[in-house]
């Protein structure tokens, strides 16, 4: 007896290229439920009716900006996204991963590379669990897990979804260093085969934004040689 449709996890594929997008669509459609969109426009429309699990995304679509197409697709959902990109320089990279894409591939690359990226993705636990939904105060700054919300100063912070996993994770355990890999285990899950330095990337991108002054942080500190760990504010016992 086949499974019924809404097990089977949903993918959209957008890309100006049909023969990527058919080729893509043709090989994960054995397994997976997969929609495709052409342009941002396109897309947009499509993931508001589709609302996928993950999205493989093109980062130069011909009417969108692939940084504000992927940031705008998680802030309406928890959705996944997989960046394809024929850039294979640095700063090309750190964008990426800024945006908040959980991964990237560069093209050209193989059908069996993408399915176990997306294999991969697909195992990861983006959903804080019931029992760690306590809302956590450190005198100016609020985070509610529920509401996926973070205050600072009674004013809203505008973080990614994987920012938000971050900083709530990290936070749930004040004053505890965590290593680089045990926090790609804990974040991102186990299974994560993407790049390692998503990690420095993506503190530096909330430091930025919570921080006065990020070279010298307050909540988020270094932990030189090791990792990072969530600072409490002064008089706040753990």
């Amino acid at each position: 007896m086949e499974k019924p449709t809404t097990d089977i996890p949903k993918i959209m594929v957008v890309d100006d290229d049909f023969s990527v997008r058919n080729l893509v669509n043709r090989f994960l459609s054995r397994k997976y439920h997969i929609e495709s969109a052409s342009d941002g426009k396109g897309a947009m429309a499509l993931f508001e009716q589709f609302n996928p699990a993950l999205v493989i995304l093109d980062w130069n679509l011909p009417d969108a900006n692939g940084y504000k197409l992927c940031q705008e697709m998680q802030s309406r959902t928890n959705v996944l996204v997989l960046i394809l990109t024929s850039r294979n320089d640095e700063a090309d990279k750190i964008k990426i991963l800024a945006a908040g894409a959980d991964d990237f591939m560069t093209k050209p690359f193989s059908l069996a590379e993408i399915e176990v990226r997306v294999e991969a993705l697909l195992r990861r636990i983006r959903y804080i669990q019931p029992n760690q939904a306590q809302r956590l105060v450190f005198k100016q700054l609020a985070i509610n897990p529920e509401g996926r919300e973070v205050t600072l100063n009674d004013k809203p912070l505008a973080l990614t979804a994987l920012e938000f996993n971050i900083l709530h994770f990290l936070a749930s355990h004040p004053g505890q260093a965590w290593s680089r890999p045990q926090l790609i285990q804990k974040v991102w899950g186990c299974d994560y085969v993407g790049d390692g330095r998503v990690v420095d990337v993506h503190i530096g991108q909330l430091r930025k934004k919570m921080e006065s002054d990020s070279s010298t942080p307050e909540f988020i500190k270094t932990v030189r040689g090791y990792g990072y760990k969530f600072e409490p504010p002064e008089g706040y016992k753990v």
